[in-house]
């Protein structure tokens, strides 16, 4: 008797009149680049879409995390297992009506940003949480670099690796150079008022840029061409 095929999963844009291209390219152009809702809206009606501001916030809210969540599962089961996985981990203050909050960020050699993470303080317990979850949904790297902050130690001894760490003047320039597009993205929002909402953007902002960042100073053009036609395509089948 032949085994039943595993029926497929409904398509998340279904309940949708718009089409799949239209929702990808609104979701893009939010996330990746510092736009407000309406600088979305009139960007489309320029192009002959004719869409509310508010029905760009729905949509990013909708489908955003949804792509995320399909960018870094890819990103995870290629990179799960590699020898020389190296992370640079940072934290940095984001403003929330008036209070300081901090965005957790782990990167990798490569300048990817594979983990972010909200809390209201930097202690061990914050770092703690969030180094179980990284390691959780990535694995375990070779080495982990971070600055002098002695949240970071108290959390791998605990958690046993405290041989991996390195800490370095310079060393960990790649992760707080990692903070310049979201801090771009956040004055264009005009901050964020809920822990919730820094939570999801700043995760789906992560892995967009992730996407479509190409590291263009430093190939030639006509690569850089190959890889933005490259991330395009892949984009156009994400959720397909």
């Amino acid at each position: 008797m032949s085994r039943k095929s595993r029926a497929k999963p409904p398509s998340p844009f279904r309940c949708y009149n718009s089409s799949p291209a239209v929702i990808r390219l609104v979701v893009m152009m939010y996330v990746k680049y510092p736009l407000s809702l309406r600088n979305v809206e009139d960007l489309l009606f320029e192009r002959g879409i004719d869409l509310c501001h508010e029905t760009v916030r729905m949509w990013w809210n909708r489908f955003g995390p949804l792509f995320a969540s399909d960018i870094r599962r890819q990103r995870v089961s290629r990179m799960r297992g590699f020898r020389h996985w190296r992370w640079h981990l940072d934290e940095m203050y984001v403003k929330l009506n008036g209070e300081m909050v901090y965005l957790w960020s782990a990167v990798d050699q490569e300048g990817e940003i594979l983990e972010s993470f909200v809390t209201k303080r930097r202690d061990k317990e914050a770092a703690l949480s969030f180094m179980k979850r990284a390691l959780k949904r990535h694995g375990s790297p070779k080495a982990i670099t971070t600055d002098g902050l002695r949240s970071y130690g108290a959390a791998m001894s605990e958690l046993g690796n405290s041989d991996k760490r390195e800490v370095g003047r310079w060393a960990n320039n790649r992760v707080e150079n990692s903070h310049l597009p979201f801090r771009r993205r956040e004055r264009a929002m005009l901050r964020f008022r809920q822990m919730k909402s820094l939570q999801k953007f700043a995760s789906v902002h992560a892995n967009v840029h992730n996407h479509f960042n190409q590291e263009r100073h430093i190939v030639d053009r006509q690569t850089y061409k190959e890889r933005r036609s490259a991330a395009l395509a892949e984009w156009q089948k994400v959720l397909s």
